[in-house]
């Protein structure tokens, strides 16, 4: 009988373990740890931009097409695609264009040298996504007096993807193109180019005049063509207009708000 007598004991005893047992199997609070912030790199920072070349020769009629193309390379996004695809169709309309309009109607002999076209960018300013590139156009037309050139320019926000407008430079209702106008009339006028020889149209405050523009550290640089602002011997004229001078139009929420102070 006595085994029976010291099951109460024995009973107490189990009961103990059991809930020392729990106590130490209940879960812990975890302790605060650092998490790994996520840091986001500018997409400009993981890109690098390179070029194709292109060469091409031929005869009947003798010819030469060179070209550079720049594209962004290191990454495989949709903004950066964009970018290539709209540039590699600008320089290709440019040879297209040279194709037709004046390979097309050259002799099947030379009467020179034969017909060329060359096509070169120049990346004029860089800063976080924004890229602003000059193309620079030159072509011969066998037989003819003299070369020719002409220029494209083409900014880019690369974080946007997107092409720049200059209405996104400038309020919509501010005369921006007036100011523009203004400055580059007054800054050809001190040149010994013929400006006032009948080239007084070429500045007018139009879009057309203006179309070619890029965003540079000092200010907007604009670039007129071969006989649009003088005669050919005169060449191609650009005029950088400073910031300075248009503080007062600059759009705080577009692309040149970094230079309105």
């Amino acid at each position: 009988m006595r085994p029976f007598r010291q099951l109460p004991n024995v009973l107490f005893v189990a009961i103990i373990l059991y809930f020392l047992q729990a106590c130490t199997t209940l879960p812990t609070v975890p302790t605060a740890t650092t998490l790994p912030v996520e840091t986001k790199i500018p997409l400009s920072q993981q890109v690098m931009l390179t070029f194709v070349s292109f060469r091409e020769q031929g005869q009947l009629p003798t010819y030469t097409i060179s070209a550079q193309t720049p594209m962004f390379a290191g990454v495989d996004d949709a903004r950066v695609q964009d970018f290539n695809e709209a540039i590699s169709n600008l320089v290709q309309h440019e040879i297209g264009y040279f194709r037709k309009n004046v390979l097309a109607q050259m002799p099947a002999q030379p009467v020179s040298s034969g017909s060329s076209f060359d096509a070169r960018y120049t990346v004029i300013f860089q800063s976080g996504g924004i890229w602003s590139l000059k193309f620079d156009f030159s072509g011969y037309a066998d037989g003819a007096a003299h070369p020719y050139r002409y220029s494209l320019t083409y900014n880019y926000d690369l974080e946007q993807g997107k092409k720049l407008s200059m209405d996104e430079l400038f309020p919509a209702d501010s005369d921006y193109l007036g100011a523009l106008s203004s400055f580059c009339i007054a800054e050809l006028s001190k040149r010994d180019i013929g400006f006032y020889g009948g080239f007084q149209p070429g500045a007018e405050p139009t879009p057309e005049n203006y179309r070619n523009w890029n965003i540079t550290a000092d200010g907007l640089l604009v670039t007129f063509d071969e006989y649009q602002v003088a005669p050919y011997a005169a060449g191609v004229q650009t005029i950088i207009v400073p910031y300075s001078k248009l503080t007062t139009l600059i759009n705080p929420k577009g692309p040149l708000a970094l230079f309105s102070h």
